[in-house]
């Protein structure tokens, strides 16, 4: 029998996502000036107030009031009305040295051996019902979002669009997990006052089903039969929606897990991303297990596959490496046979990670808003500065665990 499922995104106008490119552009900062930098920051985001708080280990200094307040504004976050403008609002920092019993646990005399950073099991997931191996629902989610900051930018086909937003999408599948059609679309978009309500909702519809909607199946033309005429829209269905972003909503760093990775298809460890460095395996590891099941969905080992892996902190070596295929494997082994592969051709040390994706790179801005999965591998020149007119230029890979480098590995292990 035919079924639906649901993925929702939000906006990096959403208070959650200002939290996390906050921290994540901490981060990036850390890393350009001391790529050894150990940092956990966590942002609050409220009404006029940014609030830092976390632990660092580092040898720079940086001016993260400033970092903050250049995230806020590129963001869009540059008009007093909105109540948490980028100039004015208050920053308070609360960050202070990491635990040298933490600390303890990760470095070792040979880097090779270093620990994870914390105890936990994290997930990895593909499967090739999408050109980016990603679930559809959430793909969809994600493109809405996307080109709805592109028409606020703009501020020419619409001009009343603020930064904070939600989508979700409702595909229908057919028994045999194949995305059929759309079945609903919600998005809830921030904006300015309008005189009359019923106007106002009334013109947000017509411009979001009439002018996004074309323009998603424009830029996205894989996807254009699955729209059609009997979706249901459900645009601002709370009606006005001028009170948004920090003003209408505190917003706290690492809230958005499932929008992060894979809008609640496979599984998730629970472990957030953003504001952590590649040490904590929450991060580094839930990246190197998404590039194992891409790799091994686009070998052709599977149609599907989950993959999972668990530290102990401080201890390098993972305690269990695990595969699930859902019964879609194109190879005579068990799941529990194509782990044991999989162990022999990753190496999931933390050490190994790092090296293996480039990690301790300042990369992770840009996976802070629109997911940290299904996105395009890509090299690009980025300048940071410091405190003392420290200026220094770097070029960077981003979203290496996306790239499809091992996939002539995995075919020979598999003798396919």
């Amino acid at each position: 029998m035919a079924y639906l499922f649901t993925s929702e995104s939000v906006s990096e106008g959403h208070p959650d996502k200002i939290a996390d490119q906050i921290s994540d552009a901490l981060i990036d900062n850390f890393l350009a000036f001391d790529a050894e930098s150990k940092v956990a920051c966590e942002t609050l985001v409220t009404t006029g107030q940014v609030i830092l708080a976390g632990e660092v280990k580092s040898n720079t200094y940086l001016d993260v009031q400033n970092i903050a307040r250049e995230v806020i504004r590129k963001i869009g976050y540059t008009k007093s009305e909105y109540m948490f403008e980028a100039n004015s609002c208050g920053i308070l920092s609360a960050i202070h040295e990491q635990s040298a019993d933490i600390n303890q646990g990760v470095d070792r005399a040979s880097k090779e051996e270093q620990g994870a950073g914390d105890q936990g099991m994290m997930f990895g997931y593909a499967t090739n019902e999408t050109e980016n191996y990603m679930p559809l629902a959430l793909d969809l989610s994600h493109a809405l979002l996307i080109e709805l900051a592109n028409l606020r930018r703009e501020n020419n086909e619409i001009k009343y669009l603020r930064p904070d937003a939600k989508s979700q999408v409702t595909l229908e599948y057919s028994d045999d997990n194949k995305p059929q059609r759309i079945d609903a679309i919600v998005i809830s978009t921030q904006h300015d006052d309008f005189d009359e309500e019923a106007t106002m909702l009334a013109k947000i519809k017509t411009d979001l089903v009439g002018i996004l909607i074309p323009r998603i199946k424009a830029k996205y033309p894989q996807y254009a039969h699955l729209f059609n005429d009997q979706i249901t829209y459900h645009i601002n269905p709370t009606g006005k929606f001028v009170i948004g972003g920090p003003h209408g909503d505190t917003g706290l760093t690492g809230r958005k897990i499932i929008v992060d990775t894979y809008g609640g298809k496979g599984a998730h460890g629970g472990g957030a991303f953003s504001g952590k460095d590649p040490s904590k395996v929450d991060r580094s590891a839930a990246y190197a297990t998404r590039h194992i099941a891409k790799n091994l969905v686009a070998a052709g080992i599977c149609d599907e596959i989950l993959v999972q892996v668990s530290y102990a902190i401080g201890v390098a070596k993972p305690t269990s490496i695990n595969v699930v295929t859902y019964g879609t494997s194109k190879v005579n082994l068990t799941d529990g046979e194509i782990s044991k592969k999989v162990e022999a051709i990753f190496d999931m040390r933390p050490y190994f990670i790092e090296q293996r994706l480039k990690l301790r790179n300042p990369i992770y801005s840009e996976t802070a808003a629109y997911g940290h999965m299904g996105r395009t591998p890509k090299t690009v020149t980025k300048t940071f500065s410091a405190p003392g007119g420290l200026t220094k230029t770097v070029e960077v890979e981003l979203f290496t665990w996306e790239k499809l480098d091992f996939v002539d590995t995995v075919k020979s292990a598999f003798g396919l």
